[in-house]
Protein backbone atom coordinates (compact mmCIF):
# COMPACT_ATOMS: atom_id res chain seq x y z
CA UNK A 1 0.00 0.00 0.00
CA UNK A 2 1.43 3.38 -1.10
CA UNK A 3 0.60 6.34 1.21
CA UNK A 4 -0.04 9.68 -1.20
CA UNK A 5 0.90 12.98 0.93
CA UNK A 6 -0.89 16.43 0.41
CA UNK A 7 0.49 18.86 -1.86
CA UNK A 8 -0.71 21.63 1.08
CA UNK A 9 0.78 19.80 4.10
CA UNK A 10 3.72 18.99 2.83
CA UNK A 11 3.91 22.64 1.74
CA UNK A 12 2.70 24.01 4.77
CA UNK A 13 5.45 21.96 6.57
CA UNK A 14 7.99 23.87 4.58
CA UNK A 15 6.72 27.22 5.71
CA UNK A 16 6.27 26.46 8.75
CA UNK A 17 7.17 29.42 10.76
CA UNK A 18 7.82 29.92 14.91
CA UNK A 19 9.50 32.33 16.83
CA UNK A 20 12.40 31.21 18.92
CA UNK A 21 14.74 32.81 21.28
CA UNK A 22 18.74 31.41 19.77
CA UNK A 23 21.39 31.70 21.85
CA UNK A 24 25.22 32.42 20.72
CA UNK A 25 25.67 28.83 21.55
CA UNK A 26 23.15 27.51 19.25
CA UNK A 27 21.13 26.26 21.35
CA UNK A 28 17.33 26.99 21.40
CA UNK A 29 13.66 27.25 22.78
CA UNK A 30 10.20 28.01 20.65
CA UNK A 31 8.37 30.67 22.25
CA UNK A 32 5.03 32.07 21.17
CA UNK A 33 3.78 28.95 19.57
CA UNK A 34 0.03 29.57 19.68
CA UNK A 35 0.49 33.54 20.00
CA UNK A 36 3.39 36.01 19.55
CA UNK A 37 6.15 36.17 22.87
CA UNK A 38 5.20 38.52 25.43
CA UNK A 39 7.75 41.39 26.28
CA UNK A 40 7.78 39.84 29.94
CA UNK A 41 8.44 36.71 28.72
CA UNK A 42 11.29 38.00 26.58
CA UNK A 43 12.79 40.01 29.15
CA UNK A 44 12.85 37.45 31.18
CA UNK A 45 14.57 35.34 28.54
CA UNK A 46 17.02 37.45 27.63
CA UNK A 47 17.81 37.71 31.28
CA UNK A 48 18.72 34.02 31.68
CA UNK A 49 20.90 34.01 28.34
CA UNK A 50 22.74 37.18 30.08
CA UNK A 51 23.28 35.03 33.26
CA UNK A 52 24.84 32.10 31.39
CA UNK A 53 27.40 34.51 29.83
CA UNK A 54 25.75 34.33 26.72
CA UNK A 55 23.97 36.77 23.61
CA UNK A 56 20.55 35.47 22.25
CA UNK A 57 18.39 37.22 19.87
CA UNK A 58 14.48 36.73 18.85
CA UNK A 59 14.11 35.36 15.63
CA UNK A 60 11.81 33.68 13.12
CA UNK A 61 12.86 29.98 12.37
CA UNK A 62 10.98 29.19 8.89
CA UNK A 63 11.33 25.40 7.96
CA UNK A 64 10.66 22.21 9.20
CA UNK A 65 13.50 21.60 12.06
CA UNK A 66 13.44 17.39 11.64
CA UNK A 67 13.69 17.34 8.34
CA UNK A 68 16.93 15.81 6.86
CA UNK A 69 16.40 17.84 3.57
CA UNK A 70 14.55 20.50 4.33
CA UNK A 71 15.69 23.82 4.08
CA UNK A 72 15.77 26.24 7.85
CA UNK A 73 16.04 29.49 7.75
CA UNK A 74 16.33 32.05 10.53
CA UNK A 75 15.52 35.69 10.34
CA UNK A 76 16.81 37.77 13.40
CA UNK A 77 14.46 39.68 14.54
CA UNK A 78 16.32 41.82 17.56
CA UNK A 79 18.53 40.93 20.33
CA UNK A 80 17.49 39.97 23.65
CA UNK A 81 20.79 40.33 25.70
CA UNK A 82 22.97 43.96 26.27
CA UNK A 83 25.57 42.76 24.06
CA UNK A 84 25.02 42.53 20.55
CA UNK A 85 27.29 39.08 19.72
CA UNK A 86 27.79 37.40 16.55
CA UNK A 87 24.71 36.70 14.40
CA UNK A 88 26.61 34.78 11.75
CA UNK A 89 28.37 32.70 14.60
CA UNK A 90 25.17 31.67 16.34
CA UNK A 91 23.50 30.38 13.13
CA UNK A 92 26.40 28.33 12.37
CA UNK A 93 25.99 26.58 16.10
CA UNK A 94 22.35 26.48 15.37
CA UNK A 95 23.03 24.60 12.33
CA UNK A 96 25.37 21.92 13.52
CA UNK A 97 23.34 21.63 16.69
CA UNK A 98 20.41 20.61 13.96
CA UNK A 99 22.77 18.15 11.53
CA UNK A 100 23.69 16.65 15.29
CA UNK A 101 19.83 16.01 16.04
CA UNK A 102 19.47 14.96 11.89
CA UNK A 103 21.92 12.42 12.76
CA UNK A 104 19.46 10.24 15.25
CA UNK A 105 16.43 10.76 12.93
CA UNK A 106 15.43 8.19 10.42
CA UNK A 107 14.43 9.25 7.03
Amino acid sequence: MTSTRSPTASTSRARDRVWIILGSDGRHVLVGRHSDPTEEELRQAGDAIAAQGLTGWLAVREGDYYRKRAKVTLLKVRPLTPTEGDWEAAVRAFEEHRQRCLANVEG
